[in-house]
């Protein structure tokens, strides 16, 4: 079972996950700009609608159907957290923390329709603001700016646990489940992670394995395996000896 188990770890579909991670990671000096709030926050006090803003809204649609996989595949944010994953084993305590994320969101959105009105109403779209020539990371400075910003995340991970970044403080994670939120209320068909529970033989390996560190056993045991902080990378999916759980596009 250990071989089986082993063979799923490195799964095709894990291995593409991981590429596409450390590409998104690599990246960074080129599209860290279309990702931060600050950026976006800039533009809007001056009535720009920013590539960061597109970004955002486009995420929310994208969360429509398909949760919050850019969280799982693309974020290099996530992907940094992940890295660290051998060193930070300790899952987020369930809770008031999962709930921070939420007013960070609130406040995000906030003060992105107040600068608009402060700026007197949009004025006009610039998917490159603030880069240099579409790059993000252009001078000494800035590279400075940007490794605070991932110590700072990484720290975060360290106090609080697997992803706590994630988990408690990103707002790209708020708007997503938001998105989500809508999606189940409607009742449209989703990618969504799916079970049959009565094959689980409780090796809890896929709660070790889950990059977010979700009670997944409990989700499986349940038939519930919807949960506002998973965000489909399909690790559980791919490690479960068993086959237990499998992608399926399906309403709530």
């Amino acid at each position: 079972m250990a071989k089986e188990n082993k063979n799923k770890t490195s799964s095709p579909r894990q291995k593409i996950r991981l590429i596409l991670l450390i590409l998104s990671f690599l990246l960074i000096p080129v599209t860290i700009f279309y990702i931060s709030p600050i950026i976006l926050m800039m533009g809007a006090a001056e009535g720009i609608v920013t590539g960061s803003l597109i970004l955002y809204i486009l995420l929310f649609f994208i969360a429509l159907f398909a949760g919050r996989i850019w969280c799982g595949w693309l974020c290099p944010m996530g992907a940094w957290q992940e890295f660290w994953s051998p060193v930070i084993k300790r899952p987020v305590t369930a809770g008031w923390r999962d709930l921070v994320k939420y007013g960070f969101t609130v406040l995000l959105l906030f003060a992105i329709v107040s600068s608009f009105i402060a700026a007197g109403s949009i004025k006009g779209i610039d998917i490159f603001y603030g880069t240099v020539g579409g790059i993000s990371i252009s001078s000494l400075d800035v590279l400075q700016v940007v490794m605070m910003i991932f110590i700072t995340i990484l720290v975060v991970a360290f106090i609080t646990g697997k992803r706590g970044f994630c988990h408690v403080v990103c707002p790209i994670a708020g708007i997503m489940i938001a998105g989500r939120f809508l999606a189940n209320r409607v009742g449209w068909s989703a990618l969504r992670l799916s079970v049959q529970n009565d094959a689980c033989t409780s090796c809890r390996t896929c709660q070790k394995e889950c990059p977010m560190g979700l009670s997944v056993p409990e989700m499986v045991r349940n038939n519930q395996m919807e949960n506002p902080d998973c965000i489909l990378c399909a690790r559980c999916a791919d490690t479960c000896p068993e086959g237990v759980i499998g992608y399926s596009i399906r309403r709530k």
